[in-house]
């Protein structure tokens, strides 16, 4: 049996036991996409897209759909820590209710502060509630940086003065799976940045379990939906980088796929923020893009139901998806120095960390010899 036919076989057991459960909602997810205006036909073409977007084949899209209308059975914690709550935004913020929101937003969510009615002591005691009644069974979202200093002192929260490392810690002894939503989470973000007086850090580090780390700041809705889609769908975190983050949304660079590649390989850049070359779309290498350094896919899934990016849109991508980028990556409108940082080709994850200053240069003389060869054809 070949590694798709085992993955199929295992779906379609572990959506099998999910059905055997009572049903969480009082509609089912048909009738609440039917309130909502949206059609069998939309939900087969989302179920296909995510197939798509977790690389798998087509068959799997039958999958995908009798995984999100069970998806009611799973529950999920959404916890938010040190944060913005931009991620939060980035799965659920849409002009109209898709699927994606749907499932999330309605179907699944048992915890969520920035959504929920609860307050106070309602609210503590329903995360508590939740935690016991789906022990061993929820999956559990982070959302922010924990602060670790003075005993997480610099995080309090709620009525019974918890901190939110003693509040992560517990979450984490009874999830199922846990996922680290946003660069903050994953690798303690800009709260984590030099000098860092609240050792604020990322989930993995004070919870000993597997944690799968969705950078970035934020991720796209669609790395969170996937996710979370492959871990109803088959009960296990898909396959992982050297930094845990999922292979199917960050295995390419930026730049490997970026729409202004091709002004790169001509030697077309932007000078500076404004000039008739920034008018024409040209590469922004020069003005800081960090996406030769970066691993996400943004240029492909973009962002408010793909719409744009911030490259589409006219800056330069600042790495915000890579651990540590606040400190490693800026200065952000100015072209990379020799810092360290993870190697950018496929082998990365057996080679390990190596000298950014070695790549940058390669990726520098690739830059120059495109200007001269630029300049070459323009004579």
């Amino acid at each position: 049996m070949d590694t798709h036919a085992a993955l199929y076989e295992q779906g379609l057991a572990r959506i099998a036991s999910l059905r055997k459960l009572a049903p969480r909602k009082s509609k089912t997810l048909q009738q609440v996409m039917e309130d909502h205006g949206i059609t069998r036909r939309d939900f087969m073409k989302w179920s296909a897209s995510i197939s798509a977007m977790l690389a798998l084949p087509l068959p799997f899209s039958t999958l995908v759909a009798e995984a999100a209308e069970v998806a009611d059975r799973v529950p999920l914690l959404w916890i938010q820590l040190a944060e913005c709550t931009g991620c939060s935004e980035s799965l659920l913020r849409a002009s109209t209710p898709d699927v994606s929101t749907l499932i999330f937003d309605y179907v699944s969510l048992e915890y969520q502060e920035t959504l929920m009615a609860a307050a106070g002591w309602q609210a503590e005691e329903n995360l508590e509630n939740a935690m016991r009644d789906n022990h061993g069974k929820y999956l559990l979202a982070f959302e922010g940086a924990v602060p670790t200093a003075n005993n997480g002192a610099f995080l309090t929260v709620g009525c019974k003065g918890h901190t939110g490392l003693e509040i992560a810690k517990k979450a984490a002894e009874g999830a199922a799976a846990i996922i680290s939503v946003g660069t903050c989470a994953a690798f303690g973000g800009v709260q984590a940045a030099a000098p860092n007086p609240t050792g604020a850090q990322g989930i993995h580090t004070i919870v000993d379990r597997p944690v799968i780390n969705l950078g970035g700041c934020p991720p796209s809705e669609v790395n969170i939906v996937g996710t979370l889609m492959y871990f109803i769908m088959f009960g296990k975190l898909p396959a992982l980088d050297m930094f845990n983050r999922p292979k199917w949304a960050y295995g390419a660079r930026v730049h490997d796929n970026c729409e202004r590649r091709g002004h790169f390989d001509a030697g077309e850049f932007v000078e500076e923020f404004g000039d008739q070359a920034a008018k024409d779309g040209y590469c922004l290498y020069k003005v800081g893009c960090k996406g030769p350094y970066t691993y996400n896919n943004c240029p492909t899934e973009r962002f408010n139901a793909h719409t744009s990016w911030p490259v589409l849109a006219g800056h330069g991508c600042i790495g915000c998806s890579e651990p540590d980028f606040w400190d490693t990556m800026r200065d952000f409108e100015k072209p990379l120095g020799q810092q360290i940082l993870h190697g950018l080709d496929a082998d990365a994850d057996t080679v390990g960390a190596v000298i950014l200053g070695v790549t940058a240069v390669g990726i520098g003389a690739h830059a120059i010899g495109s200007i001269f060869a630029g300049k070459h054809e323009d004579k």
